[in-house]
């Protein structure tokens, strides 16, 4: 047969990558897709194909799976692992199966670590290997966290996650691994650009294939998990259970001023998508700001709530479907709608509104300066003597930053912008967000900055 096209589907926010393969008799096969099924349905009908086949390698717990959404909406046979147990209907596999495409063929590889049921699939031509989508089990560069689970079961799965990466290392190092998580994912991939490799070039370059035993494997697996956001807890079960089936697409329905006080009475919570220089111009007292970017989703998902109602206010010039498939593919159908009108409408109904000043990094002087980066981050390099508290975890601590006047910086500004708006909340005052990085200060200072935690 010919050259297989095997087109990746970019997520850049989750930092993943879903797959479209054109199995050449008119039907595709894509495997990780999300709920958020645009990209998938637009390269599908570009070129003319039918969803065919979808395969899911976990349970995944970074987004929702759209695989039942396909089997409902398109007929679409579902391709998952059948120790995985999921409550609807799909074709369950086990280690060694094999799936007839229509000319090529899917085989299961069993590769628990990253999940217990973790499969990753070998795509082949005959016999021949075409590729394998190695889902959360080898990386470029990395090995998924293995932490997802339960804290009790993290180096167990650890050292399933060894053996697997040990057994993908033996197919032959000119076959493509196509993995799901890649930089960006909070599933533990390092950063950089690239999001395929082949075998051997992991076999050459991937540290983690490069330890000299099992133990060092583990050890430096475990010391490279960070945090990760709260529903990661929540989505594998539902993924399980099978996500509703939408009949509509997701939306913002427009909300007039009135209901959305009577919501903010009942305890919605307001998510600001704007930009930070108009969030910090003038905002809804009390809004969370979590600007839009490919970042919104995983600080969607950090930041609020799944269980009170959210109302967004956005800019004129975002687009309001591109919030709701956000929400919804990590299960967020608790959006209320969004203030018709926005902070205009807000003002001119008489009520107040907050802001917040911004710096740049030549005004931050010697008061304290709060860094709300991830820990890697932070002890990389940062301000000498600024406190360093994690913007996820930075609801729950605002009670150990003092009350005094605070520069919140983070990497450019969106999430020191949503830590002040966090700490705002809490009753925090003269508060002011840095604009820039620590390298923007240090390269306008000419100071040096501090490593470690």
């Amino acid at each position: 047969m010919a050259a297989v096209d095997v087109v990746p589907l970019v997520d850049e926010g989750l930092g993943n990558s879903a797959y479209l393969v054109d199995l050449g008799d008119g039907r595709a096969l894509v495997v990780d897709v999300s709920l958020d099924l645009r990209a998938a349905w637009n390269a599908a009908q570009r070129r003319g194909l039918a969803l065919g086949f979808a395969a899911d390698t976990h349970l995944h717990a970074d987004f929702l799976s759209g695989a039942r959404q396909l089997a409902a909406t398109e007929g679409t046979r579902v391709l998952a692992a059948a120790e995985g147990h999921r409550e609807f209907a799909h074709t369950g596999l086990r280690d060694g199966d094999d799936v007839d495409l229509g000319g090529l063929r899917l085989q299961a590889l069993a590769t628990p670590g990253h999940t217990h049921e973790h499969l990753s699939f070998l795509l082949l031509d005959d016999d021949k290997p075409i590729g394998v989508f190695t889902g959360g089990s080898l990386l470029v560069g990395a090995a998924a966290r293995t932490d997802l689970v339960s804290p009790e079961q993290t180096e167990a799965l650890a050292r399933q996650q060894y053996a697997s990466l040990q057994r993908l290392a033996s197919l032959p190092d000119e076959v493509p691994v196509w993995p799901t998580h890649g930089a960006g994912s909070f599933c533990s991939a390092p950063p950089g650009t690239q999001r395929t490799s082949t075998i051997g070039q992991e076999k050459a370059t991937n540290p983690l294939l490069r330890a000299s035993d099992e133990d060092s494997f583990v050890a430096t697996l475990l010391d490279s998990l960070g945090s990760f956001p709260p529903y990661f807890l929540r989505l594998s079960e539902i993924n399980r259970r099978g996500p509703a089936v939408f009949d509509a697409e997701p939306g913002l329905p427009a909300l007039d001023v009135a209901t959305v006080r009577a919501l903010l009475d009942d305890g919605a919570q307001i998510i600001d998508t704007r930009p930070v220089p108009e969030f910090a111009a003038g905002h809804v007292p009390g809004a969370v700001s979590i600007p839009l970017r490919p970042a919104f989703v995983s600080w969607l998902g950090w930041l609020a709530s799944h269980e009170r109602p959210l109302v967004v206010v956005r800019g004129a010039d975002q687009d309001p479907a591109e919030i709701a498939w956000q929400a919804a593919k990590i299960g967020y159908t608790n959006l209320a709608g969004e203030l018709d009108g926005a902070v205009g409408a807000w003002t001119a109904a008489g009520l107040s509104t907050s802001s917040t000043r911004v710096v740049w990094p030549e005004h931050v002087g010697q008061g304290q300066v709060l860094d709300v980066r991830q820990t890697s981050e932070f002890a990389a390099g940062h301000l000498p003597g600024a406190r360093h508290v994690e913007l996820g975890s930075l609801a729950d601590r605002a009670g150990e930053v003092p009350r005094e006047p605070t520069v919140i910086m983070c990497g450019h500004g969106e999430r020191a912008m949503g830590a002040a708006s966090l700490l705002e909340r809490a009753g925090h005052r003269d508060l002011a967000v840095m604009v820039g990085g620590p390298d923007d200060w240090a390269r306008t200072t000419g100071r040096g900055l501090e490593t470690g935690t």
